[in-house]
């Protein structure tokens, strides 16, 4: 069996920035030990939720640097070190190695595309380039490629590859995947809506936006349910659902960024061209939102 990096919730960090567009560091600390304090099991810097698209390269360093040294070993940093240019991920990967990250997320290559052997020639050559472990990332409704069980049985016979966030909403074919890979890879929800479906397949965790607002909610949900206590598991998934599906209303991370400026945690801003949500949408979410804070 193959190192597990987390048990329970992870929090793909937003990167916020000032009214200039920079990076507002002190926003960014300040999110991470609300994090730590609210007893989440791992972070995740320079994902999806973190803008990582948009980022310059230089940028992509510095929240890597930031976020290493101002968790401290607390809990497991994990890296969105992905690109639909091989060279360049290798090269990033490296570079958070260096900085002494945890593991790493690297999705599938976007735009571009590439096919399924396409897909482990570049995973492999990411897992090659590091030593430490890799979770794979697979959103095919952002990238227009999605891993294939067959593929992920194939990727899970190398060391590093450790395990997959898994966001293609198609229960079997991930159920199919567990039936393949055993304990060769972990699996974590890349969706909000289905921690616990997923969980009951073998799933370990989850990597997720509704625990930027509510971490110490998304690990207790995990806990539950590995305590054995279903409908307690159940009952949080429910609770949340509502507001989960307002902060997928729009493109990710537009509402979760909305959320967190509405409750001062940091700028709404985002980088082009991502924008404000809809006065509509907006609503929902701010209701959704407050339904579970009372």
């Amino acid at each position: 069996m193959k190192k597990v990096l987390f048990t329970g919730a992870a929090t793909a960090l937003v990167t916020p920035f000032k009214e200039d567009g920079t990076i507002d560091f002190d926003a960014f600390g300040r999110i991470i030990e609300f994090q730590i304090n609210g007893g989440i099991d791992a972070v995740v810097v320079c994902g999806t939720t973190g803008e990582g698209s948009t980022l310059s390269d230089e940028e992509h360093k510095q929240l890597i640097r930031y976020c290493v040294k101002a968790v401290n070993g607390r809990v497991p940093v994990i890296a969105g070190t992905g690109s639909n240019d091989t060279n360049y991920g290798i090269a990033l990967s490296k570079f958070a190695e260096s900085e002494g990250v945890d593991g790493l997320l690297v999705i599938t290559p976007y735009y571009n595309k590439t096919t399924q052997k396409g897909l482990i020639r570049h995973f492999y050559s990411l897992a090659d380039s590091v030593d430490i472990p890799c979770i794979l990332y697979n959103v095919p409704s952002r990238t227009g490629v999605n891993i294939q069980p067959a593929t992920y049985l194939e990727l899970s016979k190398h060391e590093n590859i450790i395990a997959f966030k898994e966001a293609n909403g198609n229960i079997a074919d991930i159920t199919k995947t567990m039936s393949l890979v055993g304990d060769n890879l972990t699996l974590y929800s890349g969706d909000d809506d289905q921690i616990v479906p997923l969980l009951s397949v073998g799933g370990k965790g989850v990597i997720s936006v509704l625990s930027n607002i509510f971490p110490g909610e998304v690990h207790k949900l995990c806990q539950e349910f590995f305590n054995g206590n279903i409908k307690g598991s159940c009952d949080i998934q429910f609770k949340y659902l509502d507001l989960i599906n307002a902060l997928f209303c729009e493109v990710n991370p537009i509402p979760v960024k909305t959320a967190l400026g509405y409750l001062g945690v940091c700028s709404d801003r985002m980088r082009m061209p991502l924008v404000e949500m809809e006065e509509a949408n907006r609503e929902r979410l701010i209701k959704a939102l407050e339904s579970v804070r009372n």
